[in-house]
């Protein structure tokens, strides 16, 4: 999950829509009414959403009409500003998971203060990262958003599973070796080495089916599976049941969804590094509350070769490969027919090109995020809703793994 915070989580199927019961004004209304109806119409053609820069459909597992629908969870840290590789490689594509599946898209919060924050800035940046949700897309009578922290299951399922959870499994962690050294041994929090026991919290906490995962996440995945299936064989089966529980799993074990090959949106200062928050130069990053001007200076002023043309799929041409993909996505086409109009372009032509697209497709977001965060009754209601929902179903989970583990039933 990284700073990202593995995309998981889930929509829960009874969620009702907000609209008409919140104390929004009759604009607001109207104008959400018509994004959950349309989506995001963009130079004149419809919102349709992927979830790779490759504008390939991911590789989800189909749920059958018939039967019921696969759970997903996912979510998104609150520091910083959410960003293009944000929305490109997990936020737009929730707008088509939520119509598949049963989904629940939460802010993690308590992820975000594993290193060094604001701590002023925090709550602010929380609801202004739910607003973008619903701004982006996100439909509250298919899906439900709420904050990490507000469900209190979170924290309590993590200490549980630290108490099952080996150490030398969060040693071995790629990005807490990275993280630590950049911050220095001798001032990494333990949270930093322990927010994968959290992340996995997050998971299980809604028996979820699929996760939806980068390929820089997929170890984090693979630790929730690992520790689902130990504590399932800890505290499951026969000895749950000799303490009056059902037995059997106690948590189901989830599986990847991972988008094609290609899904990271690349820095644009450096087409080897992914587009991060926390990278130290914003000019790395569009971030999705970009002015016009700004995204024009960071377009210009990106990274770039000096080969002639423009072409997919060259290792020696990464920043090539990336703006292109960009640009593809962005504008709904198709690989073959970005390829086809970019041939001959030179960067100049180019980055112009980008930039309105850039705009285009950015300008009704930044106009619905604002309508959202200036109604804050609505906003809170929604996240209060959401939280509700999501306690229900977590609270079952967390009595479960009580009485698995032996604890006097309150």
């Amino acid at each position: 999950m990284g700073r990202s915070l593995l995309s998981q989580f889930l929509n829960l199927s009874s969620a009702c829509p907000r609209f008409r019961s919140c104390s929004t004004s009759s604009k607001l209304q109207r104008r959400l009414q018509m994004v959950h109806q349309n989506h995001l119409p963009v130079g004149g053609g419809s919102y349709r959403c992927y979830c790779s820069v490759s504008a390939s459909e991911p590789t989800v597992i189909e749920s059958s009409s018939s039967s019921i629908k696969k759970r997903i969870v996912s979510g998104v840290q609150p520091t910083g500003s959410i960003h293009l590789g944000n929305y490109l490689g997990a936020i737009k594509n929730w707008v088509s998971l939520q119509d598949k599946y049963e989904t629940l898209f939460f802010i993690v919060d308590l992820h975000a203060i594993t290193l060094p924050y604001d701590v002023q800035q925090l709550s602010k940046a929380t609801k202004d990262t739910a607003a973008l949700y619903l701004a982006c897309g996100v439909d509250t009578s298919k899906a439900s958003v709420f904050v990490q922290s507000h469900v209190r299951a979170h924290v309590e399922l993590m200490w549980l599973l630290s108490s099952a959870t080996p150490i030398g499994w969060l040693n071995r962690m790629i990005q807490f070796k990275e993280k630590s050294r950049k911050a220095g041994d001798e001032n990494v929090g333990v949270a930093l080495l322990t927010y994968p026991v959290l992340m996995a919290s997050d998971i299980l906490l809604y028996q979820s089916d699929l996760v939806p995962v980068g390929e820089d996440q997929k170890q984090h995945l693979e630790l929730t599976r690992e520790l689902a299936e130990r504590v399932n064989h800890l505290y499951g089966g026969r000895k749950w049941k000799k303490l009056g529980g059902r037995g059997g799993s106690i948590f189901k074990v989830p599986e990847p969804l991972i988008p094609p090959a290609g899904a990271r949106v690349m820095s644009l200062t450096d087409g080897l590094s992914k587009m991060s928050k926390s990278a130290p130069s914003d000019q790395s990053r569009i971030n999705l509350l970009d002015s016009k001007d700004a995204i024009a200076n960071k377009i210009k002023r990106c990274k770039t070769d000096s080969y002639p043309g423009l072409e997919f799929d060259n290792a020696d041409r990464p920043e090539c490969n990336n703006l292109l993909s960009v640009y593809q996505i962005i504008t709904n086409r198709t690989k073959e027919e970005v390829a086809q109009e970019c041939h001959d372009m030179n960067w100049g032509t180019f980055k112009v090109v980008l930039t309105d697209a850039l705009i285009d497709h950015l300008h009704p977001i930044q106009t619905r995020y604002e309508e959202i965060i200036s109604d804050t009754g609505y906003l809170d209601e929604v996240l209060a809703e959401g939280a509700t929902k999501a306690a229900d179903i977590a609270d079952a989970t967390l009595s479960n793994m009580y009485q698995a583990m032996g604890f006097l039933k309150r």
